[in-house]
């Protein structure tokens, strides 16, 4: 299926969730790059950390569009860093062509001033900074949950993702969720004027979960 988004002229980005096994890891990087992907090896299924292995295929040259990108880093769970400016700080050393990361590290919101420091890798070369965003559940440490949801939930809100907690399913052809996501002053607002390159859309797959929830 990747393959018909790639022979129609489509960049095709592959994740693999491969542990911290060096032959998984490197087993993943040659069947992608085999198959004209850019790929990454996820060593925490969190999505947690930056890799301690080294960055494949390093780019020196600038990425300004995700088919100038070689290599990705996936890294959308900052708990680990104590602080924005530390988290900031170990993407600005790695020399990734392209970053999906959060709108959000902590309770902080990145900001315009953040992304030009993070849209620059270590050797100089531009890069692409990508934002991770969930359109098809709602999740309960966004800006936008509110406690009384708990007990009185919105119409479009439904059942608790059991892999992930604090996530849930949401009707989201209903005009209240769109309005949070894409409004005025909704999800993808704040994504734009942060200045990141791009969205990176999760739970596009929602509609299976209904489609077998109204058989």
């Amino acid at each position: 299926m990747c393959d018909i988004y790639k022979d129609a002229g489509l960049t095709v980005l592959s994740t693999d969730y491969t542990g911290d096994d060096s032959t998984k890891i490197e087993d993943s990087f040659t069947k992608n790059k085999n198959k004209g992907y850019i790929s990454f090896a996820a060593v925490e299924r969190k999505m947690n950390v930056i890799p301690s292995y080294s960055v494949h295929y390093v780019n020196d040259s600038d990425v300004s569009r995700l088919s100038d990108a070689k290599n990705f880093l996936y890294l959308i769970n900052p708990d680990n860093y104590s602080s924005k400016q530390d988290f900031i700080s170990d993407l600005c050393q790695t020399d990734y062509d392209a970053l999906i990361i959060d709108l959000f590290c902590g309770d902080e919101i990145l900001t315009a001033s953040d992304l030009q420091l993070l849209k620059v890798k270590h050797n100089g070369g531009k890069r692409l900074v990508i934002c991770y965003m969930s359109i098809g559940e709602a999740e309960d440490y966004r800006w936008y949950w509110k406690k009384s949801w708990k007990k009185n939930p919105p119409d479009y809100l439904c059942k608790e993702n059991q892999d992930w907690e604090g996530n849930f399913k949401v009707r989201y052809w209903y005009p209240q969720w769109q309005e949070i996501i894409c409004g005025k002053d909704g999800y993808l607002s704040k994504i734009l004027n942060a200045g990141f390159d791009g969205v990176y859309l999760d739970i596009i797959d929602a509609f299976e979960y209904f489609e077998e929830d109204y058989e």
